[in-house]
């Protein structure tokens, strides 16, 4: 018998979704003003992005860390989650209430693409940055690796979409594990060290972007501003400053 339905299920699922959306639009809209004329909002746009995406993943990788703890006191039991994140499942269940798995599946393609935002959001506000930066190395490699795993996702969530009697993919051994502990055991340890390999790198790639502000906050015109300003008016550091291209700073 399928699970009942509140709408605190149905509600929290449909924000959880737009929360994805909202956060590819704005990637989106970032890789088109990357290609313009600098424009310093898309940079408060971008650390927005970044943030929201650090926040999404924090609360992705304590699911994972719970279910693994949960494996630790229960080896034998069925896989678990959390109660909100059941209730976020049984919400985009409601899809195809005939594939109970579905909703579980289509969480976490969901978190998983919140995750990959982030990551490509620091990649896009160091765009316009020359050289190398240690924060655009690291949310690159960041970018590969979750990609990687957000396929994975699709092709878990298409299986089941599609009427597998099991999910497809690398964290089930391509569906030839049995139902069972064996499968439990193997699918949380997959997902909980592919999350905490990928929040490790978002997190250096963060303290990086932290310690480049400065360059990344004069790839958009915002530094040059804050330097005139704390000129004292009609010196001539003030006047030279003003004078001074950008890109000499």
């Amino acid at each position: 018998m399928a699970p009942t339905v509140s709408t605190v299920d149905t509600v929290g699922a449909v924000l959880f979704i737009g929360w994805a959306v909202a956060m590819w639009a704005a990637v989106a809209v970032l890789a088109v003003g990357n290609r313009k004329a600098v424009k310093p909002w898309l940079y408060k746009l971008a650390v927005g992005l970044v943030g929201v995406g650090v926040v999404g993943q924090v609360g992705h990788f304590q699911e994972h860390v719970a279910q693994a703890g949960y494996w630790i006191a229960h080896p034998y039991a069925p896989a678990w989650m959390t109660p909100w994140a059941d209730s976020l499942a049984r919400g985009m269940g409601q899809v195809d209430a005939g594939k109970p798995a579905l909703g579980m599946e289509i969480l976490h393609l969901v978190g998983n693409f919140i995750f990959l935002a982030g990551l490509v959001g620091i990649v896009q506000i160091t765009h316009r940055v020359a050289g190398q930066l240690k924060a655009r190395k690291w949310a690159r490699m960041g970018v590969w690796m979750q990609g990687i795993h957000g396929i994975e996702h699709v092709v878990l969530t298409a299986s089941v979409a599609l009427g597998a009697s099991r999910a497809i993919g690398l964290s089930t051994w391509f569906g030839a594990i049995e139902p069972g502990p064996a499968l439990v055991t193997y699918r949380v340890w997959w997902h909980f060290v592919a999350n905490a390999v990928g929040t490790v790198i978002l997190g250096i790639a963060v303290y990086h972007l932290w310690k480049e502000k400065r360059a990344v906050k004069e790839s958009f015109g915002l530094l040059g501003d804050v330097e005139t300003a704390a000129a004292p008016a009609g010196s001539e550091e003030g006047s030279a400053s003003a004078l001074e291209p950008l890109g000499r700073r």
